[in-house]
Order: C-alpha cells, then sequence, then structure tokens
C-alpha cells in the first residue's frame, strides 16, 4: 500500500494515545479517554473558559463540545457553572479532581515528548512540530 498521510496521521494519533492512556491508567487514572483531551489541554492553559471558548480552542462544534463537557462532568474532572457576565452562558472550568490530574498528565506528556525528541532527534521533532501545525491549519 502505499504511504497515506490521512491513514498515517490517524495511526500515529492512535499509537501516541495508546501510550498516554496507558500511562495514564498506570497511575490510577483509567477512566481517562483521548476525547478529553480536547476539553482538558485547553482548560490546562486557562481555566475557566467559556463553553463557547472551549468550542473554537479544540476547534469542535458546539454539540460536539458540550457533550464531551458531559462526559468529563460525570467523570468529576470539570464543573461548569453560569458565567456571571452573561447569565445564558457558561464558564468550565476544572474541579479538584481535574486540577489533580493536570500535573499527572502535564508529567506522562512530557515524558512522551523527551522520549519523541531522543527517538527523532531535536531537529526532526521541531520539524515535526511545525508540520502538525501546518495541517491543523489547513
Amino acid at each position: 500500500m502505499p504511504p497515506n498521510i490521512g491513514f498515517m496521521l490517524a495511526k500515529a494519533t492512535q499509537r501516541f494515545n495508546e501510550r498516554l492512556l496507558g500511562q495514564f491508567a498506570e497511575r490510577g487514572w483509567g477512566e481517562i479517554r483521548a476525547s478529553y483531551g480536547s476539553v482538558l489541554v485547553p482548560l490546562f492553559a486557562e481555566d475557566g473558559l467559556r463553553l463557547s471558548e472551549l468550542g473554537g480552542r479544540s476547534r469542535l462544534s458546539k454539540q460536539a463540545i458540550t457533550g464531551l463537557v458531559k462526559l468529563c462532568e460525570a467523570d468529576g474532572l470539570v464543573e461548569r457553572d453560569r458565567d456571571p457576565d452573561d447569565g445564558r452562558a457558561y464558564r468550565v472550568r476544572l474541579s479538584a479532581k481535574g486540577r489533580e490530574f493536570r500535573a499527572v498528565a502535564e508529567e506522562v506528556q512530557q515524558g512522551l515528548e523527551e522520549e519523541l525528541v531522543r527517538s527523532l532527534g531535536k531537529t526532526n521533532y521541531k520539524a515535526l512540530m511545525r508540520a502538525l501545525e501546518g495541517v491543523m491549519d489547513l
């Protein structure tokens, strides 16, 4: 089969997520799903985002991000509150459990990135990051 960029990106993502989730489970966080990253990663960067901001940063529809937030909420990782500036909107913030998981997620992520740098070399790693940003901006 000739190389197919879509297939390769999908399989690379699948493998990375397998490694990520495996390490989370080893640390007692087996309930975490790969899809939770669309909610948690933006909140790790800036907690207390409006639901619409969270969807925009995750590049997901309002319906999709709402469903993921509900799943994260059911697992106790986030909480939703009415936005004090606009009662029609919701803000999403990390719960105490979500903040506890953040430290684990950052440690695991850093370890996997260090492994990639060792495997690819620093120059190729940086090139990969630039290339992935380009793909995301298509």
